[in-house]
């Protein structure tokens, strides 16, 4: 068993790998091209759910040895589910239905929780350093293509903590917008799930929809956006290097969801190295199915416009109300049952394309979709002179850390 273990990466699941294997004696280090943990980042909101299990994720991070309390959390039990014909209702739970963490370089966010968590259980980590992956052990980089984008705002507030998720094609073309409120600050975030020209437009009219229905006294402080790369590798282990987290193609096809399988994924790889499991065997068993099952229902949302995501919202409510539990409603969509697993051969074929990477592992990937005709609109007034007011605080200095040419 080796000593030395390098891991490429100091993302969450780079991180988590590090943690438990320096507890476990190992001598760890850790290579990241960037400045920090979290400088891909920019201080924007995202949501670490908690219904592909039916433990409590942090209750399992405490099991494995790391420690959630290093890093600011919101849990929300209860959301605004906004229906494409502006209806709101209210999918709630019993317990916590997902956390709301902030990424960056900032001290409470979850990138430096795990920084400290690595550097307390003795790991070396490197920034700013450029090293050979056929060096590494464990693979933890980031995306290198798109397959979708988010684009947001952050601003300052006197709204109240709040979550609200709005499904609706036109603003976030197949998929989904959403406003997160914790503390005084708030993200609006608009998903596109096909590949547009000038995607500032979506984010404006998102805006503008929040601002008709929320009470939000708006003060603009930064854009950001990012972008994730959905695929399917044939293996985990390529020729003695694990990969996890989105290097593995650990994400979640239908939400975007991927920091609780990235964080699951680095503490299975140091497992493995560990000799206390397989982790070929293990992701296969304990993720791949949830993420096929995610990819079956991007590719159902992918067809069903606005009418069948209104269909989804409501079939949702009719479940909470039968069952007293709306995280139950969401359980279900991650289950791959019966009629799922028989489309896997056809979402695999239409909608997956092969691809040999540069490191020459072979992954079944989802491209960036073309637009559509109904993509095309006009904006609204109100849009455009959100989008002027951007243009003006932008002029006086805002950052913009997401091009439109990232689109």
């Amino acid at each position: 068993m080796k000593e030395r273990i390098d891991i490429l990466g100091a993302g969450l699941s780079g991180l988590a790998a590090a943690t438990i294997l320096a507890k476990a004696g190992k001598e760890v280090h850790v290579h990241e091209i960037r400045k920090d943990s979290g400088a891909r980042f920019d201080g924007d909101f995202q949501g670490i759910e908690n219904w592909t299990s039916e433990n409590d994720f942090f209750d399992e991070m405490r099991n494995w040895g790391l420690e959630p309390e290093e890093f600011k959390s919101n849990a929300f039990e209860i959301i605004d589910l906004i229906h494409p014909d502006d209806v709101i209702t209210n999918p709630k739970s019993n317990g916590t239905a997902f956390r709301v963490v902030e990424r960056g370089t900032d001290e409470h966010c979850i990138d430096q929780g795990f920084k400290r968590m690595a550097i307390s259980a003795g790991a070396n980590i490197h920034y700013e350093a450029r090293v050979n992956p056929d060096d590494c052990d464990i693979i933890a980089a980031g995306p290198k293509d798109s397959s979708a984008i988010a684009f947001g705002e952050i601003f300052h507030t006197d709204h109240p903590n709040h979550v609200a998720f709005q499904l609706n094609d036109k603003l976030a073309p197949g998929a989904y917008s959403y406003l997160i409120i914790i503390d005084g600050v708030g993200l609006i975030c608009t998903c596109l799930w096909r590949k547009q020209k000038k995607s500032g437009r979506y984010l404006n009219e998102t805006i503008a929809w929040y601002e008709s229905h929320y009470k939000l006294n708006r003060i603009p402080i930064k854009r950001v956006g990012g972008k994730g790369d959905f695929s399917l590798p044939k293996k985990y282990i390529h020729e003695n290097k694990i990969y996890v987290g989105e290097a593995g193609g650990l994400q979640d096809f239908m939400w975007g969801f991927g920091m609780r399988y990235a964080i699951t994924s680095g503490v299975l790889a140091a497992q493995s190295i560990l000799k206390e499991c397989d982790y070929e065997v293990e992701v296969k068993k304990k993720l791949v199915p949830l993420i096929k099952t995610s990819a079956i229902n991007r590719f159902l949302m992918n067809r069903v416009g606005d009418k069948g995501f209104k269909f989804v919202a409501k079939y949702w409510m009719r479940d909470q109300e039968k069952k007293g539990e709306g995280l139950s409603f969401m359980k279900w969509v991650y289950q791959p049952g019966i009629f799922r697993k028989s489309l896997w051969p056809l979402v695999k074929l239409s909608m997956l394309r092969k691809k040999k990477l540069q490191d020459g592992r072979l992954v079944h990937r989802m491209p960036f979709r073309g637009p559509l005709k109904r993509d095309i609109w006009e904006p609204s007034v109100k849009a455009n002179e959100i989008g002027e007011q951007w243009n003006i605080v932008r002029k006086s200095g805002a950052k913009l850390s997401f091009s439109d040419s990232d689109s």
